[in-house]
């Protein structure tokens, strides 16, 4: 009975020295899972949560093991933060797996993403320490990576459109002057100091100076002959009218003269209510308060003359200082001045740009579609008239469409230097830093760009795409028709709205028809994937070797249709 006691206590011994010497074994792979799988990249990072479980009687008491997730790419490694677990046996902090329980664990995994990442797997290293012994049992891979769709959202010009500033220019500028010719109280003849006045002399002037102009001419003249508004109406009227035709008559004889035949337009206006409201309104005449009621208050045209004539002190005043003024024909002479030619104005903007105006200039730029052009244009604005918004904005726009964003970005500063407010200034600067990828700076900007005339929606919608906030982002898109829009539909995994999104875009690049192919993959529709994908890969042969490591693809990868597109 002593004898198979102690054989008993032996071999209990003997595999508690077994559990504390043995060496941990490979675990196998159906032990873990990975949540997601195929690993996603989002707001820039790759995050997955990794749960594994050691089994029942595995975990030596003695032993310490270090997980560390490790992704593999392209023959490189970016590895996790390691976590550690120990046996029963061991004095430590980190958590502790009992023999012959085993247990489950979680594992946060965490990558800043890299493009090289898009094919890779992620793994699990075990280190173990047991005494005095370390080393490694096989690694066990527990995902697929990286599905970076959301990488394709753009932030370039192909995506958003910067905004020029317009110019002011126009073609043809009207140019107005006048002339009054005054008579005497209820006469109606042409005094010769009226003919010979200063206002009358410079307008006929005027008039021979247009007629031997090549660039200009009359647009109108008008003739209008008043009358003051006292005395009867009939009298007033044939002094208006009789005022009228002489008038017409004197200046018909004039462009005689002058060999100018220019048609007369004219009327007559029996008493002239209207111009003695407005002198009455800048006068300091006493009473000029109550005359104004009058006027406002009484249309019958008598009625008014006597209840004005009853402020005795008041109208004596109106008839020296008023009446006077209204007892005239005016002259209005109206001359269309022909700007340069569209062809003269790009010629001067390539060999002298100083021969124009700002405005001139500015609207240079919009008679070429060639950047290279359009820059030099706004360049010469910018030195001939740098306190004007308008050149460093659209210099910086311009250099924006370009792709050179770092110019872009240094002359819209400047704009932003002149005109602080500027919201199309400031949606620019937004969309340019976008571009940069300074994405707080760039919200800044947008934030100040409320009524321009740029789609802030796309600006912010790819910020908060980037940020990883697809609802958000949604949010801002809109309606809006583009690939940016379409790839958040995606992502949202609405499907259906991303191909009516697509089949919008007003001008489809290689990018909207990968969009397509991957709307295809994830719906299964291999028809979709093969017709999008060839089309994007004739518009942009770089999308070739994309597709080929793109996750995405991975259930057509071996296909031939798929190879032949892609090789």
């Amino acid at each position: 009975m002593r004898k198979q006691l102690l054989f008993a206590l032996s071999l209990v011994f003997a595999l508690f020295l077994s559990s504390c010497a043995k060496d941990l074994t490979a675990l196998d792979p159906s032990l873990f899972k990975c949540n997601p799988n195929p690993l996603e990249v989002k707001a820039g990072k790759v995050n997955a949560t990794v749960t594994g479980t050691f089994p029942v009687k595995y975990f030596n008491k003695k032993a310490v093991v270090t997980v560390t997730p490790v992704l593999k790419y392209e023959g490189k490694e970016t590895k996790g933060k390691s976590v550690n677990f120990q046996g029963e046996k061991v004095k430590g902090n980190d958590k502790t797996i009992e023999f012959n329980a085993g247990g489950t664990y979680s594992l946060d995994v965490t990558f800043d993403y890299a493009p090289e990442m898009a094919k890779s797997e992620l793994y699990l290293e075990f280190n173990i320490v047991q005494g005095k012994k370390t080393y490694q049992i096989p690694s066990v891979k527990v995902a697929d990576g990286v599905v970076a769709t959301s990488q394709l959202v753009s932030v370039n010009s192909s995506e958003m459109t910067a905004v020029l500033l317009n110019d002011k220019f126009q073609r043809i500028i009207q140019e107005k002057q006048d002339a009054d010719i005054m008579f005497l109280i209820q006469k109606s003849e042409l005094r010769k100091t009226e003919k010979n006045s200063a206002d009358v002399l410079a307008l006929t002037k005027k008039i021979k100076a247009v007629s031997e102009s090549p660039n200009q001419k009359v647009a109108s003249f008008e003739v209008s002959g008043y009358a003051s508004p006292d005395g009867g109406v009939k009298l007033n009227t044939n002094l208006a009218e009789k005022r009228e035709e002489v008038t017409v008559d004197f200046l018909n004889k004039e462009f005689k003269k002058l060999k100018a035949g220019l048609k007369i337009d004219s009327k007559f206006t029996a008493e002239d209510w209207e111009g003695f409201q407005k002198l009455m309104e800048s006068s300091n005449i006493q009473d000029k308060q109550v005359i104004l009621r009058v006027l406002s208050m009484v249309t019958d045209p008598e009625q008014r003359e006597r209840e004005i004539k009853n402020l005795s002190v008041a109208f004596k005043a109106i008839a020296e200082e008023i009446l006077p003024q209204l007892r005239r024909s005016r002259l209005k002479l109206t001359v269309d001045i022909t700007g340069k030619s569209d062809a003269e104005i790009s010629k001067l903007a390539k060999e002298d740009a100083s021969k124009l105006s700002v405005e001139e200039l500015i609207y240079a730029g919009t008679l070429t579609n060639d950047l290279g052009e359009k820059a030099a244009i706004y360049q010469k604005a910018t030195d001939l008239y740098p306190t004007d918004v308008r050149g460093f904005n659209n210099l910086g726009a311009v250099k924006y469409q370009q792709g050179n964003v770092a110019d872009a970005s240094r002359y819209l500063t400047k704009a932003l230097e002149i005109d602080s407010k500027s919201t199309d200034v400031n949606f620019n600067a937004g969309i340019t830093s976008l571009a940069k990828g300074d994405l707080d700076k760039s919200e800044q900007y947008l934030g100040k760009s409320a009524g321009t005339r740029g789609n802030v929606g796309q600006g912010l919608g790819a910020i908060y795409t980037i940020k990883g906030d697809y609802a958000k982002s949604k949010t801002y898109f809109g309606s809006t028709a583009s690939n940016n829009a379409a790839l958040v539909q995606i992502l949202n995994a609405d499907y259906s709205s991303a191909r009516k999104t697509l089949s919008a875009v007003q001008r489809p690049n290689a990018m909207t028809s990968y969009l397509g192919a991957v709307i295809g993959a994830r719906t299964n529709d291999r028809d979709a994937v093969y017709s999008n994908l060839k089309s994007a890969v004739k518009q942009d042969g770089s999308l070739a070797a994309k597709a080929q490591k793109d996750i995405e693809f991975s259930k057509f990868a071996t296909d031939a249709d798929f190879l032949a597109i892609v090789k």
